[in-house]
C-alpha cells in the first residue's frame, strides 16, 4: 500500500520528543509493589509501568454512571474485568485535516496492551481527576482528549480547542490483547476537523499517517488479507465497520452535528 509524500508522515520525518512529560505524582518504587505487581510490570518499560499503577481510571455502569475507580493496570487485567466486571471510561478522538484525510496511528511496541497496531487519532482515558469527571457537554472526555493529544501525537491544546471536539456516540464493547490483558471500555467517539502540528511521542507512537477513505479501504483489506502483519485495533474495527464511513460522509458535507446521537449506548462484540 503506498501514500503520497502529501498523505504519509512517518517517525522518521518527524522530530521526535526523548521523552514524556514527568508525572504529577511520585512514582511508587518497585520493590513497594506486592509480588505479582513486580513481575507483570518487569516487562514494562518505565513510561508504561508509571502510567499502569499511577493513573487511575474512571468506573461505569454500561449506562455510563460513574461507580468509582481503579488503576489502569487492574482495569486492564482480563481476571479483573472478568471476575469483576470491571468497565471503565474510555474515548476514540478521529482528526480530520482540512483535505478530510484521517490521521491514524501506530501504537508503540512498548505499549501494554496491543502493541504495534494500527488504531484511530488517539485512544486512551478519562482520569478519575475533578476535570475529567465533568459531565457537561462531556467536558471531561474532551478535557482527557486534549491532553493525550498533546502527550501522545504532541498536538498543542491551541491546534484542538475543546469547543471543536464534537462527540458522535459512545460504544461498549470488551476486547482481549493477549489472554492477559484487555480492554472492556465505554468509549466516547470524538471527531474534530481541524490541520495540526505534530510531534509523535515514541514512548506512546511507533508511526502515524493520514489516510483518504480509499487508502483505509485498502489497509482494512491488507488487515483482513493479513499482509504485512498487518493489524488493527479491535475498538477501531468496531468502528470502521458499524459508524465511521456514513460519519465520513458529514465530515466531507461539512454536517458531522446531524450525525450526533449522545443519547444510545451501543453495545458491540
Amino acid at each position: 500500500m503506498s501514500f503520497s509524500s502529501s498523505t504519509l508522515i512517518t517517525t522518521n520525518a518527524i522530530r521526535l520528543r526523548n521523552s514524556s512529560p514527568p508525572s504529577s505524582r511520585s512514582h511508587l518504587p518497585i520493590k513497594s509493589l506486592p509480588l505479582r505487581r513486580q513481575v507483570c510490570s518487569s516487562a514494562m518499560d518505565a513510561v508504561q509501568r508509571r502510567l499502569m499503577f499511577e493513573d487511575e481510571c474512571i468506573l461505569v455502569d454500561e449506562n455510563d454512571a460513574v461507580v468509582g475507580h481503579d488503576t489502569k493496570y487492574n482495569c486492564h487485567l482480563m481476571e479483573k474485568i472478568d471476575s469483576e466486571n470491571l468497565l471503565h471510561r474510555a474515548f476514540s478522538v478521529f482528526l480530520f485535516n482540512s483535505k478530510n484525510e484521517l490521521l491514524l496511528q501506530q501504537r508503540s511496541a512498548s505499549k501494554v496492551t496491543f502493541p504495534l497496531v494500527w488504531t484511530n487519532t488517539c485512544c486512551s482515558h478519562p482520569l478519575h481527576t475533578e476535570s475529567e469527571l465533568v459531565e457537561d457537554d462531556g467536558l471531561g472526555v474532551k478535557n482527557a482528549a486534549q491532553r493525550k493529544l498533546l502527550d501522545e501525537l504532541g498536538i498543542p491544546a491551541d491546534d484542538v480547542p475543546l469547543d471543536h471536539f464534537l462527540p458522535l456516540g459512545r460504544m461498549l464493547y470488551k476486547a482481549p490483547s493477549d489472554g492477559k490483558w484487555g480492554e472492556h471500555e465505554l468509549d466516547y467517539l470524538l471527531f474534530i476537523v481541524r490541520d495540526v502540528r505534530l510531534e509523535p511521542n515514541p514512548d506512546e507512537v511507533a508511526d502515524v499517517k493520514y489516510v483518504s477513505r480509499e487508502q483505509l479501504q485498502e489497509l482494512l483489506r491488507k488487515a483482513d488479507a493479513g499482509e504485512d502483519g498487518l493489524k488493527l485495533s479491535p475498538w477501531f474495527r468496531l468502528v470502521v465497520d458499524n459508524f465511521l464511513f456514513e460519519w465520513w460522509d458529514h465530515v466531507d458535507a461539512g454536517t458531522l452535528a446531524q450525525a450526533a446521537d449522545m443519547k444510545t449506548i451501543h453495545k458491540l462484540t
